[in-house]
């Protein structure tokens, strides 16, 4: 049992350090877009043309970083998520590969926020600088981004949070009860190898939907948008499974609870 027990402290910190990511996560890609977190020099009447953009090494420098940071997140994100990267992991990481997965990825994702370049010069696809839009704009903004974060928070707990991030595995393994995934349902399985990315539609609202679409947030979200969809699978057999456990996720949380019951 002690051998056992040592497992928890490594799915718990793998856990902490990805809700972290998470956490800062949202202020990337929210809070600063939306607050205005990177000063612009020279202000908007500095920014260079698209034309002009593409032959000023200030500009193609950060984003060949920001590129080589994303393609780092991806790369990463997808080859561990291969049948035969997870069978080596799991032949000599055991009931931690998932944790350690979870681990991997928010260090990849750790260092594209922390690395990421700014191009406060580059081009801009849109921004809302006359009033009225450059009050509403950003209001609107911060009102969608705030939906949209919590419906994936929503649609994470339908989709059993502790068994992504890897810890009902261990506590699983400790208690001798096996892998949980041999318990889901045939349904169930059948969705999880289809949607990698349970939060698709609501991370693409976070990523497009800003008031100022600079060239290093255009690159950021283009690329997430092609990942995102590649790894997106869903059909009608799917989401009917899906609705269903929406439902009774929400059936559950509305009981009443047997004291107020009586």
């Amino acid at each position: 049992m002690a051998p056992a027990l040592l497992l928890i402290p490594a799915a718990l910190a793998s856990f902490i350090l990805a809700f972290g990511t998470g956490v800062e996560f949202v202020r990337f890609t929210s809070l600063r877009p939306l607050l205005g977190g990177i000063p612009e020099p020279g202000g908007p009447d500095a920014r260079q043309g698209w034309l002009a953009a593409v032959r000023d090494r200030s500009i193609l420098v950060p984003l060949a970083w920001d590129l080589g940071l994303l393609l780092l997140f991806v790369g990463q994100h997808s080859l561990m998520a291969t049948e035969t990267v997870k069978a080596w992991m799991s032949r000599y990481f055991g009931v931690l590969q998932r944790s350690l997965y979870v681990a991997c990825t928010a260090l990849a994702l750790q260092l594209v926020m922390r690395y990421w370049e700014p191009v406060p010069r580059g081009p801009v696809l849109w921004e809302a600088r006359a009033e009225p839009w450059a009050t509403w704009v950003p209001l609107l903004c911060f009102v969608l981004h705030v939906i949209s974060w919590l419906l994936i928070f929503s649609i994470l707990l339908v989709f059993d949070y502790a068994e992504l991030m890897g810890l009902k595995q261990v506590y699983y393994h400790v208690l001798g009860l096996g892998e949980p995934l041999a318990l889901k349902s045939p349904r169930a399985l059948r969705l999880f190898s289809h949607l990698r990315h349970p939060v698709c539609v609501e991370l693409l609202t976070v990523l497009w939907v800003v008031p100022t679409l600079g060239t290093d947030r255009l690159l950021l979200a283009l690329l997430l948008t092609l990942y995102l969809g590649l790894a997106h699978g869903l059909d009608q057999q799917d989401l009917r499974y899906l609705r269903a456990q929406l439902q009774r996720k929400l059936h559950l949380l509305s009981r009443p609870q047997e004291g107020e019951a009586e």
